[in-house]
């Protein structure tokens, strides 16, 4: 049944253009994923595909973890799309459930 909105699920790397090469590096070990203008200045290395998502991104930093607070804001990362792998994403519960581990992450988790 559709709901009204979409899971779209993205992993990114900003760095200041002149840094563009990392992001090329990123994308080069990964194998998936573009390169793109996000500002002015800013470029982007971004993965979109759930299959790259799962299957590249998240075992890197599974293997590697993160030691920031972002580590935490990956981990739940890992739930959505382990949560969209099981099609939850595409139920009244599973978007609810996906919405409120989302509205916990990056500026809106408490501090």
């Amino acid at each position: 049944m559709a709901q009204g909105y979409q899971v779209l699920p993205e992993f990114t790397v900003v760095q200041h253009e002149r840094d563009v090469q990392v992001l090329y590096a990123l994308k080069a070990y990964f194998g998936c994923g573009v390169v793109r203008r996000n500002r002015e200045d800013r470029m982007a290395y971004r993965v979109r595909k759930l299959e790259d998502l799962l299957g590249r991104i998240v075992p890197f930093f599974m293997k590697h973890p993160l030691k920031t607070r972002k580590r935490v804001d990956f981990l739940k990362f890992r739930k959505v799309l382990l949560l969209m792998e099981r099609g939850e994403h595409l139920t009244p519960e599973g978007l609810e459930r996906i919405r409120r581990i989302v509205a916990t992450m990056n500026r809106g988790r408490p501090r």
